[in-house]
């Protein structure tokens, strides 16, 4: 975990997205947190992320979710050299897609 981003208003964030039980919620609260391009930039770069991890190549990535080669090369430096975080996160929503806690959708990534 990265000491520097740890704190109290970053831990109550994440309480905040923990608490959130629905997609539907989710919505509410990132629409209220986020401006509609800041959050299509963080989706953006967990769908580049996703497509690495499938060992997608650049071209295509960039082909289908309109991405950067700079941002996807810092996905890729994040997924080789970061904390698991995506790798974790795509663990756990497959996990949860099998035991059906969440809708499994066939998406572009």
């Amino acid at each position: 975990m990265n000491s520097k981003l740890h704190d109290e208003h970053i831990d109550f964030l994440f309480k905040a997205i923990l608490s959130l039980k629905s997609i539907d919620e989710c919505y509410c609260f990132f629409e209220d947190l986020c401006t509609v391009q800041e959050l299509k930039a963080i989706s953006q770069r967990l769908v580049v992320a996703k497509m690495l991890d499938e060992k997608q190549v650049y071209s295509e990535i960039v082909k289908k979710t309109g991405a950067s080669t700079a941002t996807i090369s810092r996905v890729n430096r994040s997924l080789i050299y970061g904390s698991d975080g995506y790798a974790m996160a795509f663990s756990n929503i497959k996990e949860a897609e099998e035991k059906g806690e969440i809708e499994k959708k066939d998406d572009k990534a």
